[in-house]
């Protein structure tokens, strides 16, 4: 007891001691911090604000003053939203828009099989044995022998190993991004990149890193960036996945994509590519199999290809196909293929013999692409209209020379010219978009979408018509 004693004493001596050898700015901070801290423990953690009560008459008054703030903002009754145009009859190469018969040059319907009478035999055929719908997801007894087939053919149509089909084309890439990019993996983008992949990377909260549309030097030079990064921090740079988005024909421009230059960057910063081809599949290639079979590359450079059903296979839905074990991963991961009831049997049954199709005859592919270059052609030298997208493009775009020096004032007038042909029996659309959601807003144009039903003849009245119309609402 008498050496615990003694130990105790010694223990106090030895932080008396400390006391007086330690700094003086070091007890001045430790006197500061237990102030603080005792201040903390005694005051008041909330404040009673002094309000008067009021009356009942008065609360009344305040209540229907009030106003509360509106749930959407204000859309004007003029709206092209509000005010679209009705079609009766299938969208086909001849259209009826609010009654009136017009050549269709807005509908997506490159290869003309929206209204085949083999598509619509093969799609009465599965709707008489399987219904309408689905009514489940593919796993919760969505899945029909139906589905395996059309995934089976566009896997070997496309010559990868497994392609995996989604019930909505928008859903497809918007789902298939966030199921392999997350939080903290980094993905470089074409700033011209369509709204489906926009909302992708928007849904898989990764690091987004803009390039210029098709600027394949300033895509290296966010690269070299990002290598410096990752030097800094190699652990960090070991857990961080980076990947290329880019369209094979851009949607809001009309244009194809340097597949061969961003190969070559791919394999020097290691990268990933993930490739949407809803405008190119079906299009280019001497098979319709796209950008890769237009420019001969090896199908395995890409990590990942998806592509809608909606506008070559004129159907319903979206695909992507790869490996297997990129393509599997989607089927645990991907949202639209998860959750949403599974594609109806009757268009998938439509999308297998539109590939029969495709595949057994090949020519359409050289007659739309002659067909594209003749309107594009056709189409240069406008008077205040420019011509934007490639010669072999199927959807091109006419935009305005100068604008009239705000973006209300440039749709209003290009609406005048797609009503004047419309007047005359061409059916012509305006690209439209969410202008407040759009990452780079696109200028306004007129969208003009070639078909393989199309006649040379009527291909040039297009054209003339449009002159005719600039020629009458520009100048």
């Amino acid at each position: 007891m008498a050496a615990a004693g003694v130990g105790q004493q010694w223990v106090l001596v030895e932080m008396v001691q400390a006391f007086y050898e330690a700094p003086a700015y070091h007890l001045i901070l430790e006197g500061i911090l237990i102030l603080w801290i005792v201040r903390l423990l005694f005051s008041k953690t909330y404040k009673l604000q002094e309000r008067s009560d009021l009356t009942l008459k008065e609360k009344e008054e305040l209540i229907e003053e009030w106003q509360p703030e509106p749930l959407v903002p204000p859309v004007p009754k003029d709206h092209p939203a509000l005010n679209y145009n009705i079609v009766s009859g299938p969208p086909t190469h001849i259209i009826t828009v609010n009654g009136k018969e017009c050549i269709n040059f807005a509908s997506f319907n490159f290869l003309g099989l929206l209204n085949n009478e083999k598509v619509k035999s093969a799609a009465q055929s599965s709707l008489k044995k399987y219904g309408v719908g689905t009514c489940g997801p593919r796993g919760f007894y969505g899945t029909f022998d139906v589905h395996l087939e059309l995934e089976e053919r566009l896997a070997k149509f496309m010559r990868t190993e497994e392609a995996i089909i989604y019930s909505y084309g928008f859903a497809t890439i918007a789902s298939a991004i966030p199921a392999y990019s997350k939080r903290g993996d980094i993905v470089f983008v074409d700033e011209a990149a369509c709204f489906a992949i926009q909302k992708g990377l928007q849904a898989s909260r990764s690091n987004i890193r803009l390039f210029k549309h098709n600027d394949m030097a300033d895509l290296e030079r966010l690269l070299k960036e990002q290598e410096t990064e990752d030097q800094k921090n190699p652990r960090k740079a070991r857990v961080t996945r980076r990947f290329i988005v880019v369209e094979g024909l851009y949607m809001n421009r009309g244009d194809i994509c340097p597949l061969p230059e961003l190969i070559k960057l791919k394999y020097k910063y290691k990268v990933r590519i993930f490739l949407e081809e809803s405008l190119s599949f079906g299009v280019l290639g001497q098979h319709g199999r796209g950008i890769t079979e237009h420019f001969g590359i090896n199908i395995d450079d890409i990590d990942l290809i998806s592509a809608n059903m909606e506008n070559s296979l004129a159907s319903i839905g979206g695909f992507c196909c790869g490996r297997s074990f990129i393509i599997d991963h989607q089927r645990l991961s991907g949202q639209g293929y998860c959750f949403s009831a599974s594609l109806p049997p009757l268009l998938a049954a439509a999308a297998i013999e539109a590939l029969n199709i495709m595949e057994d005859n090949p020519d359409i592919f050289q007659t739309l692409r002659a067909k594209c270059e003749r309107i594009h052609k056709a189409l240069q030298g406008i008077s205040g209209l420019k011509v934007v997208g490639e010669s072999f493009s199927p959807a091109l775009h006419l935009q305005l020379e100068e604008s009239c020096g705000s973006r209300e004032n440039d749709v209003k007038l290009l609406k005048r010219v797609v009503d004047y042909c419309m007047n005359s029996g061409i059916a012509l659309t305006q690209a439209r978009y969410l202008e407040k959601e759009e990452k780079c807003l696109p200028p306004p144009s007129i969208r003009v979408v070639v078909t393989v039903e199309q006649t040379e003849q009527e291909l040039d009245k297009a054209a003339s018509l449009l002159k005719e119309a600039a020629q009458s609402v520009l100048n």
